[in-house]
């Protein structure tokens, strides 16, 4: 009997952790570290947030619904990336002074004391392939690589100016999205999900959609959560096959058993977390919960054959084929369905001029050619639904293109083709509380230097949370000692953009 009770009192010990030591302390500490909890984990501090945060943990619903800081301009988020970076020579940054030293030898001061991915020696510059214009009451200047986004000119404020720290697609992608270059920090989506949760019970806040036949360079990561609870990362939906692996029941499983089978697996969770406290069982539990109501959900969501045939004409859509213009589609049924932030990858932008798909002149225009029409319909499809204007739709790469043309090792390749660029490159907001038609930005005459109004990428993360309701300095999460956010120690809203 005593070593049966022995036993039993070492499995208890066993089961003890920090968390149980300070809330069963008579002392007191336990509540003083429950109050440290929810004020450094809380996303302001203040008293309303510390309530949010308690409500949605005793329910064990991290997804619930939270107002933001103070009043958004928009309410949920299109991103679109285009991995690999398009050139913002041959699209927007329009620079005819560059055509004067098209085939002439780069200028040392624009070589010496730069590091670049691949140029070595002396390159040749290289002018603007596109035909620019200007389009719209706002004069914009696009290329005729981009013949239907003309059409839209006055919906759009393009950031000319942006800037960024790495030339090096994966940690310059992991810096674009996640504010820091290295692996482990949440991404933008699940930052903005985390902040307001989602209006979908059905669905997940964050979905990913990609295409172009490979993921970003930086893997996963660029949606993932980081050290921020499992439940805020992406949710990958696929367009070919089941939008979701397993969602759809194994044969011999009906929706009842598997019910049943969820049901049951979550009573052991809710005890174990009962025992333990440990908050990544309430996400484990929320999770299964959100799988067994996907497979009603998520094929509804995906299903594009009910849409019209207009709809689908407008958008350039093969309903029976997975590619980027489905996915611009998908991108609004699902935030119409309350998704929080779409997070769209095209993966195939980085045109080196090593071959003739990778080049400015054949590579870049045939990228713009499957996805100009699409973007277009996109921003027209949420207007024409009065969904643009609580909408912020995002378009970039995660740097941009040199004013010369790439060589390796001095020998000048067979095609033409920009090296990676972080001094100087393009991107362009719409809808959500931005400007309609504006031009923010400038860079020198040959486009190598920002040079006017410079936007980091910092910058432009803080202002994307603060169109969505945030302070982007004041919502953080407390990890490794210290409370982390999307801006790491930097950013400021470009306020000039906003409506």
């Amino acid at each position: 009997m005593n070593k049966l009770l022995k036993e039993l009192q070492e499995a208890a010990l066993q089961r003890e952790t920090r968390r149980h030591f300070l809330h069963t302390c008579t002392t007191g500490l336990g509540a003083m570290a429950l109050g440290s909890t929810l004020t450094s984990c809380g996303f302001f501090g203040g008293k309303e947030e510390k309530t949010a945060l308690s409500a949605s943990s005793a329910s064990g619903e991290p997804m619930t619904p939270r107002p933001s800081q103070f009043s958004p301009k928009a309410k949920r988020v299109i991103y679109i990336h285009m991995a690999g970076s398009p050139s913002q020579l041959e699209l927007f940054d329009y620079k005819p002074e560059l055509v004067k030293y098209h085939g002439k030898d780069c200028p040392q001061e624009l070589l010496e004391g730069k590091k670049f991915a691949f140029i070595r020696g002396v390159p040749k510059m290289l002018g603007p392939q596109g035909k620019f214009a200007q389009h719209g009451q706002s004069g914009a200047w696009i290329s005729d690589y981009l013949p239907h986004l003309q059409t839209v000119a006055d919906e759009i404020t393009f950031i000319k100016s942006m800037h960024t720290d790495q030339f090096n697609h994966a940690p310059a992608q992991l810096l674009m999205h996640t504010g820091a270059a290295r692996l482990g920090r949440p991404s933008i989506g699940s930052w903005v999900t985390y902040g307001l949760g989602s209006e979908n019970d059905n669905l997940p806040g964050f979905i990913v959609l990609a295409s172009g036949g490979k993921q970003p360079d930086a893997g996963k990561s660029v949606w993932g959560s980081g050290f921020l609870p499992t439940v805020y990362q992406g949710v990958q939906c696929r367009t070919d096959g089941d939008p979701v692996l397993y969602v759809s029941d194994p044969k011999g499983m009906n929706r009842d058993i598997r019910k049943q089978t969820i049901e049951a697996i979550n009573d052991i969770n809710q005890q174990q977390y009962d025992d333990v406290k440990d908050p990544e069982i309430l996400t484990r539990i929320s999770q299964y919960e959100m799988a067994f109501k996907m497979q009603m959900s998520v094929p509804d969501a995906m299903d594009i054959k009910s849409e019209p045939e207009y709809i689908l004409n407008a958008y350039g859509v093969d309903p029976n084929k997975g590619s980027f213009a489905r996915n611009c589609l998908l991108s609004r049924r699902l935030i119409e369905r309350g998704v929080r932030f779409v997070q769209l990858f095209d993966w195939g932008w980085d045109t080196h001029g090593t071959s003739k798909d990778g080049s400015i002149e054949t590579g870049l225009r045939d990228k713009c050619t499957t996805s100009d029409q699409a973007v277009t319909a996109l921003l027209n499809d949420l207007k024409q639904r009065g969904l643009l204007d609580e909408t912020l739709v995002v378009w970039g790469g995660e740097f941009g293109r040199t004013p010369m043309q790439e060589n390796r090792d001095g020998q000048t390749l067979p095609f033409m083709g920009r090296d990676h660029h972080l001094d100087a490159f393009t991107v362009w907001m719409a809808g959500g509380g931005v400007k309609r038609g504006f031009s923010y930005g400038e860079t020198d005459p040959i486009g190598y230097y920002a040079v006017k109004d410079k936007v980091h990428v910092h910058d432009l993360q803080a202002t994307i949370l603060h169109l969505l309701g945030f302070d982007h300095s004041k919502l953080t999460y407390q990890f490794q000692g210290r409370p982390f956010r999307l801006t790491d120690v930097a950013g400021k809203v470009v306020k000039s953009v906003l409506a």
